[in-house]
């Protein structure tokens, strides 16, 4: 397939996009009894192994991230995705950012993802 235009782009934690693709799956298995193709069985087997929350606690959780001073949604996504345990974990998500981040803020992030857990 071919893509000419990208009309919109989302970001999506990986337990939504687990939710997104095993409701696909279900869609098409009640359409015809066909095999998925490669590339659609690796990309689910991918997100049902790595997606440590529920689709709505994920969104629920990236919600609450924003509320932070220096959260950037592409942050807030990849913390939901990870859920790191220790400043060093966090601190390695932030490492790319032109900007440096005080220990209680992290502290206060990560009480928050512990919530989660």
């Amino acid at each position: 397939m071919i893509v000419k235009e990208v009309l919109h782009e989302e970001l999506l934690t990986l337990a939504e996009v687990k939710e997104m693709l095993t409701q696909i799956m279900e869609e098409r298995r009640a359409e015809s009894d066909e095999e998925q193709v490669y590339e659609f069985r690796k990309a689910l087997t991918h997100a049902e192994v790595f997606a440590k929350l529920s689709a709505n606690d994920a969104k629920e959780l990236v919600g609450k991230l924003l509320e932070f001073e220096k959260m950037k949604p592409v942050i807030a996504v990849r913390i939901a995705d990870i859920l790191p345990q220790s400043r060093d974990e966090l601190r390695s998500i932030y490492a790319k950012e032109k900007f440096s981040i005080k220990d209680e803020e992290l502290d206060a992030i990560l009480d928050l993802v512990r919530q989660y857990k």
